[in-house]
């Protein structure tokens, strides 16, 4: 790939080496998955939803972008 800019090389990729690390959970919902970055122990953030039903794309339940609240592994068990 070819990047031309007319600003200095450091300028452009200044800050590129320091990216935050993101935590992903993957959270069954009967037959999808949320994609889910956890926020603090308890809540995250969707990012992607994966589900072979198209109406599941259409819930604005499952946006990306809502807060999701789960229990922690092994409560209930």
């Amino acid at each position: 790939m070819i990047f031309y800019s007319v600003m200095p090389m450091e300028v452009v990729f200044e800050g590129m080496d320091q990216v935050e690390k993101q935590v992903l959970r993957e959270l069954p919902i009967g037959e999808a998955t949320m994609v889910v970055e956890q926020t603090s122990p308890y809540e995250g953030r969707m990012v992607r939803l994966i589900s072979p039903n198209p109406q599941d794309y259409l819930n604005p339940a499952y946006m990306p972008g809502q807060i999701i609240r789960f229990r922690p592994e092994g409560f209930g068990e």
